[in-house]
């Protein structure tokens, strides 16, 4: 027999009711809620909402991250830069061409070619073998840390002895290395042996050859010789070694340079730019470079010069012969003709024609020089030669003037005039010849070094702080989307009132509680026998005034009026789900009730995953199939508990076909009997759509209520458990929302109460 409330019952009813637990076709006044959380729309305040929820874990993540970038940091190896400083100035004119085109054209520093003659291979090349780039050696490091315990200089421990890692402290230093062309970038493997040598080995692990430290060592098939100066590594040790071709030593240090141009305009101000992971490899390699481009330049200037002087000691042999063959000419004809002399108009002329053959033969030797560099068409070209048609004009007037002379005395002008011109070419000669030597040896170039290479104290990659504030902002991003994607994809119910959308009365509305988590926990490690088997596990008796037994309380009322019209007074409490607090709800329920007077008797009907019994400190045999199937009378599967007026049946030994146990008659008889001889028979069952146990049990009871979790059940889930029900003949009275967290989201919009016991 099922009682009415009493009077301080319905007090509590209407308490709970302000709390969220909503009468069977009672709704809240629409002008008190806010926006529902199942709107389809965006909701800016629920998103906060949620993002308040999970702050802990929003800052637990991000700093996850944070840390997760400082441990990279700390990890990678650091990358360093340095610079040096060159300039480019205008180059001296040196020669009368020079003069000629400089002041025509006004060359000033072409940067922009320098900047890619430095990173030409010539450059690159000569810089990368200076410095040995073609010997590249590198330890065989642990996998992550390897590179960091160098770096640190931690040493080696007793459980890595042998092992071919290395540890701080240890390295080696190859002097020279040559290997046929077959092994050029292929990687070789230094040993360290137990002698204190090493043995080189390929890339099958086979011995190429052995040596030791200080000595030069020799294999012929295939022919590798290699020195290696310094070995400071225990046995076992390993380091690879790569002989580089001379384009992968260039590539390999050109990847690592540029050059960057400072001023404004072709100011000539050059910054030569180059990183590694080496300090002392970075600026050794940069002054490399900074003196192989000076180096060049300087031999660059001089070349000039030499090429010039190769010319004129080219011309200088032919201009002494024909001096020497001109003088002779002029003896022999004086001797013949009883020495002529000039008359004075004569001498004029012959003065005359010196100096404009001197004239012509300068422009000749500065054509010969330019025709080298430039084309006739060239404005410098095309000036000299303008300059020379005019002196030959000069010339051919000056020899018609002489046609008018003697035949004698134009004879001793012709070769007179032939003598005078060689000896002045062949002086020109020897002052030119004498000038480029001079200013061979006098080159200094048209570049200087400002600044040599200076490697900055501090590394460039990786910026700690950047990376941290980066991986945090990353983690922060990542968890916030993550949260709201969760929650987008997480259909759960959140309200009453989505169930009472799909026509479902909501009986009860249950919060989650904390301290029937612990008590879960408890039961589940089994830490505390004793106690539980003194007092047992129900919420109710344990914390009767925790939040969760008041919504009970308040179920317990909402009872009464859905059992008015029942065929009987057996409760049937399932769910579509397992995991959702059926369990839970119904021992406390059974407590409740049974403190209110009435004689209860709790069924666990699920004989497959049954835990019921853990709440009575009990075990499972001896409960329900034994009773279904004869093995046991009613009578001894009904076990009585402390709590007066409290009794329960376990699920008892897991049969091999439960279905069939359920559908069988003695079931029925059972359920019948237990209606009798008690005031409220509660039944927990499988999940509904898990089997169809529920459904076989919801044919023999008065009421059958649905449970869904807060959060857990989608509504689509929750529909579908109730039309497989309402199928099968079964009508849902309603539903109980189990496990309501108070959450920022929730709350906006939504009214959450609290009353408690002081």
């Amino acid at each position: 027999m099922f009682t009415y409330p009493s009077r301080d019952e319905a007090k509590m009813t209407s308490l709970n009711t302000n709390r969220g637990i909503v009468q069977p076709g009672r709704d809240a006044p629409s002008s008190s809620r806010g926006p529902l959380p199942h709107d389809e729309n965006i909701d800016l305040g629920r998103m906060i909402g949620l993002l308040l929820d999970n702050k802990w874990k929003i800052f637990f993540l991000t700093l996850l991250f944070g840390l997760c970038g400082a441990v990279y940091s700390l990890l990678a190896t650091p990358l360093y830069q340095g610079d040096a400083l060159i300039q480019v100035e205008n180059a001296g004119a040196r020669t009368g061409a020079d003069r000629i085109a400089a002041m025509l054209l006004q060359e000033e520093p072409r940067t922009s070619a320098q900047r890619e003659i430095l990173s030409s291979r010539m450059i690159m090349g000569r810089a990368a073998m200076r410095q040995k780039l073609d010997i590249a050696v590198w330890p065989v490091t642990l996998p992550v840390i390897g590179d960091a315990v160098i770096r640190y200089q931690i040493p080696r421990p007793a459980f890595a002895q042998g092992r071919p890692e290395i540890w701080g402290g240890e390295s080696v230093h190859i002097d020279s290395l040559a290997v046929e062309s077959e092994l050029l970038n292929l990687p070789l493997t230094l040993e360290v042996t137990e002698d204190g040598g090493y043995r080189l080995l390929g890339l099958e692990e086979e011995v190429l050859l052995t040596g030791r430290p200080g000595e030069r060592a020799t294999a012929s098939h295939p022919w590798i010789e290699i020195r290696v100066s310094e070995l400071l590594a225990p046995p076992g040790a390993r380091f690879t070694v790569v002989k580089r071709s001379e384009q992968s030593a260039i590539r390999y240090l050109r990847n690592r340079f540029n050059v960057l141009q400072r001023g404004e305009g072709d100011s000539g101000m050059l910054q030569l730019v180059l990183t590694g992971t080496d300090r002392a490899e970075v600026e050794s390699s940069l002054n490399a470079i900074a003196e192989v481009y000076l180096s060049q330049n300087i031999a660059r200037q001089a070349a000039e010069a030499e090429n010039s002087l190769e010319f004129l000691e080219q011309q200088l042999p032919s201009v002494q012969e024909h001096l020497v063959q001109a003088e002779n000419r002029l003896n022999a004809y004086r001797m013949e003709h009883e020495s002529v002399d000039l008359t004075q108009e004569t001498q004029n002329v012959l003065s005359s024609v010196l100096d404009i053959e001197s004239r012509l033969n300068d422009l000749e030797l500065q054509e010969k020089e330019l025709a080298r560099r430039f084309t006739p068409n060239h404005p410098v070209y095309a000036a000299l030669l303008a300059q020379k048609a005019q002196l030959q004009r000069e010339r051919a007037n000056l020899e018609e003037r002489t046609s008018s002379l003697p035949e004698t005395q134009q004879q001793v002008l012709r070769m007179t005039r032939d003598v005078e011109v060689t000896q002045q070419i062949y002086v020109q000669l020897l002052n030119r010849m004498q000038e480029l030597n001079i200013a061979k040896a006098a080159t200094v170039g048209n570049v200087r070094i400002i600044d040599f290479a200076v490697v900055a104290p501090g590394q460039i990659k990786p910026r700690i702080a950047l990376i941290v504030i980066v991986a945090m902002m990353v983690g922060l991003l990542l968890t916030v989307c993550f949260i709201l994607l969760r929650n987008i994809l997480n259909k759960g119910v959140e309200s009453a009132e989505q169930l009472e959308d799909l026509g479902l009365p909501v009986y009860a509305t249950v919060p989650r509680s904390n301290d029937q988590m612990k008590l879960v926990k408890r039961i589940k490690h089994r830490k505390d026998k004793a106690s539980k088997h003194a007092i047992g596990s129900f919420l109710a008796r344990r914390y009767p005034t925790d939040m969760a037994i008041e919504a009970i309380r308040g179920l317990r009322t909402s009872l009464h009026f859905a059992m008015m019209d029942a065929p009987n007074n057996a409760i049937m409490i399932t769910g579509p789900s397992p995991g959702i607090g059926k369990s839970f709800l119904t021992a406390n329920l059974a407590y409740v009730c049974a403190q209110g007077g009435q004689r209860v008797l709790i069924i666990d009907a699920d004989m497959r995953k049954g835990n019921l019994h853990h709440i009575f400190a009990d075990e499972a045999p001896g409960g329900l199939s034994e009773a279904i199937s004869g093995q046991i009378s009613l009578e001894d599967a009904i076990h009585v508990s402390d709590v007066p007026n409290l009794e329960y049946m376990t699920r008892g030994v897991v049969p091999p076909n439960p279905t069939e146990l359920l559908m069988g008659q003695s079931f029925a008889n059972l359920i019948e009997r237990a209606c009798a001889d008690y005031d409220l028979v509660i039944v927990d069952t499988p999940p509904i759509l898990a089997v169809t146990d529920a459904s076989l049990i919801g044919k023999l009871m008065g009421t059958t209520l649905l449970v869904a979790r807060f959060g857990v059940n989608p509504l689509r889930e929750i529909k579908i458990a109730t039309r497989r029900l309402e199928n099968t003949g079964i009508p849902v009275k309603g539903c109980i929302l189990n496990a309501i967290e108070k959450t920022a989201a929730i709350s906006y919009g939504y009214g959450y109460y609290s009353y408690s016991y002081k």
